[in-house]
Formats: structure tokens, sequence, C-alpha cells
């Protein structure tokens, strides 16, 4: 296996980091009052690490795909999850999605 190089392994672990806040990110801001809000920060922030991890070790580029659509979910929440009135988790959500979405379509649109 070769190593990744520094290009392709950046998309990793900016997703291990927006994972890591996210999981951290209810209690930094305030929101564990907001159990949906909250559970899915955590679920979602352990999701994109994983899979962030498993695509740079595993070199499986598909993992990549998993963390575009769990920023897709991250964005849909609020509303789906009926928080979208609570302005810290929502623009918690919102912005972290973004950045996993574009994060997870460069690492898998990457060339190798």
């Amino acid at each position: 296996m070769a190593a990744l190089t520094e290009k392709q392994a950046w998309p990793v672990w900016v997703n291990v980091v927006v994972g890591a806040w996210l999981v951290v990110s209810g209690g930094l801001l305030g929101f564990t009052d907001q159990p949906a809000a909250l559970w899915n920060s955590i679920i979602v922030g352990i999701v994109l690490a994983a899979f962030a991890l498993w695509a740079y070790f595993g070199k499986q580029k598909w993992a990549h795909w998993v963390n575009v659509a769990a920023g897709v979910w991250l964005f849909l929440s609020p509303w789906i999850l009926g928080f979208a009135n609570a302005p810290k988790p929502l623009w918690n959500s919102l912005i972290f999605a973004v950045i996993a979405v574009a994060d997870g379509l460069w690492g898998a649109l990457m060339r190798e």
C-alpha cells in the first residue's frame, strides 16, 4: 500500500476534526437540553470521524461518500428532527454539514 500524499490525506483529517467537534459541541455550545440535536451531533460526529479514518487507513474511497451522505443528513436534520428553531444547534449543524459535504466530495473525487 502506498502512503497517501499530504494532498490526499488533508480531507481525511478535516473530517476527523469536524467529527470530533460535533461530538463535543453540544456540551461546549450548551445545547445538552436538546436531546435530538445533541445525539444527532454525537452520532454524526462519530460517523464522520470513523469513516474518514476508514478512508485513510483502509484506502476505501467509498468511505468519503459516506461522509458526504452524513453531511447531507446533518444539514437536513434540524428540520427533520425538529430543532431548527434552536439557533446554536441549527447553525452548528448547517456550518459543519457544509464543511463535511465539501470535504467528503473533495476526498471522493480526488485523483489518486
